[in-house]
């Protein structure tokens, strides 16, 4: 049967692992997709510095994306450029022209894929982008295939490596972001400007796309509520680890009757439950359905061979489905396109949650009572409460409490009317706490 010819916009870290894992398990990928699936083309910034690595690859390497996306004899076009533009535009050259597209791309996805994937089904083909989310880990195809019969409840998940190696860091050794921060710089796990992880931008690219899946709603991403780990002190996440718990900085989606929540931002996890315990760089996602209960997903969540994996597995999934009715093809967002629900995220202030509040307290009788009282006059029951002694000479410390669940509207205000008490200075720290028990 004719070859697949593939044509790459893209060699770097993930276009060059993915020359590699073809190569090297070619055999086993042409049994897999019933013919064999070679790159022919390859479009990069620096021809010269291309040729030089990938010469005896058999590549036809050029600095001219468009004519990857133009060319008659490829079938399928990688994606491995990266950000909106001109991802976008060349992508949906290579639609208008009747190719399929794999793409690692979760920022273009998440925030065009409704126009990407109307695209595609108006041409008959394909957009597979299952190395967008969670690198190795085929948590797409998992959502979307595996869990067909669910109805998935919510999901959960540690999205983003560069924040939970600094997390994890912060905890095991007790030191400040910032310090971390340059050592995950140094050893290459966070960008020389690291602001899409650590503000949270990268895990809610993701999150949006896992919500979509899930659910099947369309890609929503401007409405996420986005926070990252910049502002995290290693203070609270020693008192977390002295209540039973871990911080992580977490995507999560849930299903309401009217609505669902699409959230990014640092929680406190229980830390018996196994996501609390994926350190460093790993990734890890849990779905709750329905049917099946509580399902984990734990994998490497970058790389050059982990995410190759997953652009891998869409280009045997592409070409095996290459000649398909497009009708009987499994669709982009699990749901058929036509059965899609326009269910609106919901405002924080509407989503319900436990909470860790640490403040900063007068050391002197009445204060504990003073905040118990604002917290009962709105319906905040206290679950916990640790009360650290001052520092000799000082007349402050640390209190910290932990909620019970409550709408976020609830915390607002009592927070406003903690920091407005004369014995308290300074603002409040509130971070949310998720049981994740399914």
């Amino acid at each position: 049967m004719k070859p697949i010819n593939v044509g790459l916009l893209g060699l770097g870290t993930v276009g060059g692992g993915t020359l590699t894992v073809l190569r090297r398990n070619q055999e086993e990928i042409a049994r897999r997709a019933g013919r064999e699936i070679r790159v022919t083309h390859a479009a990069v910034r620096n021809v010269e510095r291309a040729h030089a690595k990938y010469a005896a690859e058999g590549l036809s390497i050029t600095d001219d994306a468009e004519l990857i996306v133009n060319h008659p004899d490829i079938d399928i076009v990688v994606e491995l450029i990266g950000g909106i533009s001109p991802a976008k535009e060349l992508v949906l050259t290579a639609i208008a022209n009747g190719k399929h597209v794999v793409t690692a791309n979760k920022a273009l996805i998440a925030k065009y894929g409704n126009e990407i994937f109307a695209r595609a089904q108006q041409q008959g083909v394909m957009v597979a982008f299952e190395a967008a989310v969670g690198g190795g880990i085929p948590i797409i195809k998992a959502i979307r295939e595996g869990l067909a019969a669910n109805r998935i409840e919510w999901l959960a998940g540690i999205i983003n490596g560069t924040c939970n190696f600094i997390l994890s860091k912060m905890r095991e050794e007790g030191r400040p972001f910032e310090e971390v921060l340059k050592e995950a710089q140094a050893r290459g796990y966070a960008e020389a400007d690291p602001t899409f992880d650590i503000e949270g931008i990268d895990a809610a690219h993701k999150i949006t796309i896992l919500s979509a899946i899930a659910f099947g709603v369309p890609m929503q991403f401007d409405a996420a509520h986005i926070e990252g780990i910049a502002q995290l002190q290693a203070a609270d996440i020693r008192y977390a680890e002295e209540l039973g718990y871990r911080v992580k900085l977490l995507g999560i989606t849930k299903r309401h009757p009217h609505g669902i929540e699409l959230r990014v931002h640092p929680t406190l996890i229980p830390a018996r439950r196994l996501i609390a315990n994926v350190e460093g760089v790993m990734n890890a996602v849990l779905v709750k359905g329905d049917a099946v209960g509580a399902t984990l997903y734990y994998g490497a969540g970058a790389g050059a061979e982990p995410t190759a994996s997953a652009v891998v597995a869409d280009l045997v999934d592409v070409t095996r489905l290459h000649t398909a009715d497009p009708n009987h093809r499994v669709p982009h967002l699990a749901f058929q396109p036509d059965r899609l629900v326009d269910l609106k995220v919901l405002p924080m202030a509407e989503v319900e949650s436990a909470y860790y509040l640490r403040m900063r307290a007068l050391d002197r009788p009445g204060v504990l009572a003073d905040v118990a009282r604002i917290l009962a006059d709105l319906d905040i029951s206290i679950e916990a409460v640790i009360q650290k002694e001052p520092a000799e000479g000082a007349d402050q410390t640390d209190v910290v409490m932990l909620t019970h669940r409550v709408q976020e509207r609830a915390i607002d205000q009592a927070i406003a009317r903690i920091e407005a008490l004369p014995s308290i200075e300074g603002r409040v720290v509130r971070l949310r706490v998720e049981a994740l028990n399914g």
